[in-house]
Parts: structure tokens; sequence; C-alpha cells
């Protein structure tokens, strides 16, 4: 049931509901997890700065059971989840940072408990 929040300064007409669609597609994609346990956010229009400077830029937190606790999974996903903003938005790398968190089956309550009991 991973977690994906995507933090602009990019306007709010940049990310259409089709481009949240395609965001969901693309990062269950990179996890390795089905489309309808996605969970994704997307806050726009956001005063921002990044390595010092207010151009555009994207910051985007993923949030997963299993799938974001190793350095060698997180490259593999940051390289698909890069390739897929940069593309969408035109930006470039370095306006784009992507902070990975592992969550734990008891970290997310889910149908009125948690996900260790599901």
């Amino acid at each position: 049931m991973p977690f994906v929040e995507l933090q602009s300064n990019l306007p709010a007409a940049s990310f259409s509901e089709d481009f949240v669609k395609r965001l969901c597609s693309s990062a269950a994609a990179a996890l390795g997890k089905p489309q309808d346990r996605m969970n994704v956010v997307v806050n726009p229009g956001l005063p921002m700065l990044m390595a010092g400077s207010c151009s555009p830029c994207v910051m985007l937190s993923v949030s997963a059971i299993g799938v974001t606790d190793t350095a060698d999974k997180n490259k593999e996903h940051s390289a698909k989840i890069f390739e897929f903003l940069t593309g969408e938005l035109g930006l470039t790398e370095d306006r784009i940072v992507i902070q990975f968190h592992a969550l734990q089956p008891h970290q997310v309550g889910k149908n009125g408990t948690v996900m260790s009991f599901l």
C-alpha cells in the first residue's frame, strides 16, 4: 500500500487528473505494486526553494512496505521515477528530489486495523 506525495511550485494546471493517473501507474510499475493499492497526492503551487533556487522543482516522497528498504531497490525506483517526471514535467534531474521511506506493516492502518492483520 504505497503512498506517493508530490510537492511542487509548478501551477495546478501542470497536474491534470490524467497526470495523477499516469504518476500512479508509473510509480506502481517502478515499485512492483498493483495500481489499486497506490495512494497518490499532488500538492502544486507551493512556495518552494531547492538548491538555493525557486525555479520550478518537484519533491517526491515514496513510502511503502517492503520495497523501499534498501539502497539497491531505491536506486532502481529512483531511475524509473526520474525518467517519468523529467519526461512529463520537462524538469531537469537537478530540479527533482525523491525521499524513500520504508514502512512496517504495523505503521499503516486500513479497514479499522493495521496491515499486519490483513
